[in-house]
């Protein structure tokens, strides 16, 4: 188990949607050198260009009680 940074996900999206899904598995390893098995590392590879980077939730405030009126 590893766990992917949203930096290193962009980076390996781009390589698979450049280069080709063995340059992405190239890239991964790079990145996470634990990885030594090329068919482990493609599939990985293919999942990680399949991510969609998750939005920015806007932040909000919640009111927990409300004031009273004097």
């Amino acid at each position: 188990m590893f766990m992917v940074t949203e930096d290193d996900a962009t980076a390996i999206r781009a390589v698979f949607h450049c280069d080709g899904e063995f340059a992405a598995a190239v890239e991964l390893r790079r990145r996470f050198p634990g990885i030594g098995d090329n068919t482990q590392a493609r599939q990985c590879a293919r999942t990680i260009a399949g991510w969609t980077p998750t939005p920015d939730l806007p932040l909000t405030v919640a009111r927990l009680r409300q004031k009273k009126r004097t």
